[in-house]
C-alpha cells in the first residue's frame, strides 16, 4: 500500500518508480479520484456547518414565536446533501484504496535495473559443487530407493505432490528441526506455531490479495491455506502499536505451505522443485525504517548460515527491478546448486518490504519520548525451503551405490546416522 500524500508531494518519481517494473504510469488517476474525494469533504465541511447554522436558527425563532418553516427545510434539504455527499466520499475512499492496494511496492534506489530474471545481479557465491566420478542422478531417482514416492502421491491427490516414506521421510524432518534450531538457538528469532488456515484480511495484509487470489488455496468456509507462515507472522502486529525501544522483533515458524502454482504449467513438473504443498522455516522481522536495510542483510546471512553448516553451494543474486514480487522493494534469493540440473536454483528469497505490508495491515510503532507514530518497516525470508534442501542433499551427498551421505550438521538429528542406504 503507497502513502496517497507522498504521491501528491512527487508524482513524477513515483511514476518512474513504477516504470522500473514495468508498469504503467499511475499518479494522474490516484490523484484524480484523490481530488474529487477532498472536494467532496471541503464541501461536507461547509454544508455540515450551514446545517447547525440553521439549526441553531430553528432554534431562535421558535423561541421567538417566528417562523421557521424556511429553516426547517434548509436543514431537510441539507441533511440529504450530506447523506449523498457522505456515500460519495466513501465509495471514493473505497476506490482509492482498492486502486492503492493494487500496485507494486516501490523499488529501492540499490537494486539494479532489468526486465527479468536476466537481469538479475550475482552479488557472492560460497562453496564449490562437488566433482563427482560417477553419472550423476537427479533428486527423484536418488530418493526413489530412499522412500520418496510421486507415483502413489498423485494417486491420492493429484499433481504437484509427493509422499516421503521411512528413510527420506526422516531426512526431511531433521533438516526442519535443524533449522529451527539453528534460527531459535543462534540467531535470535523466537519460534511460533502457526495457524495454517486465515481470513482475508491477513492474507490481504501481506499483499496477496486481491491480486494473486489464483496462486492460494481457498477452504469453502472462505478460509485461506496459507502460502507461506510469512502470513501469520507478519500479522502479528497488525492493527498494533509497538514501542520502538522493543523493535526488532524477530520471529520464525516451521510449517507447511500450500499453493496453487497458478501459471507454472509445464514448468519443473518433474520432481520436488514445484509442488502445491511443502514444509519450510519462515523469518520474519518487525524494524524501523532506520533499521530495516541492516535488517535484511542480517536475515540474509541468516539463511545463508544454514547452507553453509549443510556444506551446500550456493550464490546470492540480488533480484533486477522486473523480477521483484509485488511486495518487496529490494529481495536477495539464495539459489543453491543442484548436480541433478546443473544449475542454480532458489532455496530461500529474503525482502525487504518497507512500509507497504505494514499500511496494509495498520502496523505503527512509536518512537521512544514521542507521541506521534509511523508505520514500521517489515522484511520476510526462508530459512530454509525445507523440500528443496532434501532435493539439494539428495542431489550433492548422492553415492554411486544409491545411498546418500548425511552431512554433519544433521546427523544429531538422525541418532549419529552418517549415511542413508537405499532399501
Amino acid at each position: 500500500m503507497h502513502d496517497i500524500k507522498l504521491i501528491r508531494d512527487d508524482p513524477v518519481g513515483f511514476d518512474r518508480a513504477l516504470a522500473r517494473r514495468g508498469a504503467p504510469p499511475a499518479s494522474q488517476a490516484l490523484l484524480a479520484v484523490d481530488a474529487e474525494r477532498r472536494a467532496i469533504l471541503t464541501a461536507l465541511q461547509q454544508r455540515e456547518a450551514e446545517r447547525n447554522a440553521a439549526s441553531k436558527e430553528i432554534g431562535e425563532l421558535k423561541r421567538a414565536g417566528g417562523d421557521a418553516g424556511p429553516a426547517m427545510a434548509r436543514v431537510a434539504e441539507l441533511k440529504h446533501a450530506i447523506q449523498k455527499d457522505r456515500e460519495r466520499e466513501r465509495r471514493l475512499a473505497e476506490q482509492l484504496e482498492a486502486d492503492l492496494a493494487g500496485l507494486p511496492n516501490r523499488v529501492a534506489d540499490d537494486v539494479p535495473d532489468g526486465d527479468d530474471e536476466s537481469g538479475n545481479v550475482e552479488v557472492r557465491r560460497w562453496g564449490e559443487p562437488r566433482a563427482f566420478t560417477f553419472a550423476v542422478k537427479d533428486h527423484v531417482d536418488v530418493g526413489a530407493g530412499l522412500g520418496l514416492d510421486f507415483d502413489r502421491a498423485a494417486r491420492m491427490s493429484g499433481a504437484r505432490f509427493v509422499l516421503g516414506i521411512g528413510p527420506v521421510a526422516r531426512l526431511q524432518r531433521a533438516i526442519g528441526q535443524f533449522f529451527l534450531d539453528l534460527q531459535t538457538r543462534e540467531a535470535g528469532y523466537r519460534e511460533v506455531d502457526v495457524p495454517l488456515l486465515v481470513r482475508d484480511n491477513a492474507v490481504f495484509g501481506t499483499g496477496q490479495l486481491p491480486k494473486f487470489a489464483d496462486d492460494l488455496f481457498q477452504t469453502t468456509t472462505g478460509h485461506w491455506l496459507i502460502p507461506t507462515a510469512e502470513v501469520p507472522l507478519t500479522n502479528l502486529v497488525a492493527d498494533e502499536i509497538l514501542d520502538e525501544a522493543d523493535l526488532p522483533l524477530r520471529y520464525t515458524a516451521l510449517s507447511p505451505s500450500f499453493r496453487s502454482e497458478a501459471g507454472s504449467a509445464g514448468r519443473d513438473t518433474r520432481g520436488m522443485i514445484r509442488v502445491h504443498q511443502f514444509p519450510k522455516v519462515e523469518l520474519v522481522s518487525i524494524t524501523t525504517p532506520e533499521q530495516s536495510a541492516d535488517e535484511h542483510e542480517r536475515m540474509t546471512a541468516c539463511a545463508e548460515e544454514a547452507l553453509k553448516r549443510l556444506e551446500l553451494p550456493y550464490r546470492v543474486v540480488s533480484l533486477c527491478s522486473g523480477d521483484l514480487g509485488a511486495t518487496a522493494m529490494k529481495t536477495y534469493d539464495l539459489e543453491v546448486w543442484l548436480p541433478g540440473q546443473n544449475a542454480y536454483r532458489e532455496i530461500s528469497s529474503c525482502s525487504n518490504c518497507g512500509d507497504y505490508q505494514a499500511r496494509r495491515m495498520n502496523a505503527r510503532s512509536r518512537p521512544v519520548g514521542q507521541r506521534e507514530t509511523r508505520f514500521v518497516h517489515t522484511l520476510n525470508g526462508s530459512g530454509l525451503a525445507v523440500g528443496r534442501t532434501l532435493v539439494a542433499v539428495l542431489e550433492n551427498y548422492q553415492e554411486e551405490d544409491g545411498g546418500v551421505g548425511i552431512p554433519e550438521a544433521l546427523s544429531p538429528y538422525l541418532d549419529g546416522l552418517n549415511r542413508l542406504t537405499p532399501a
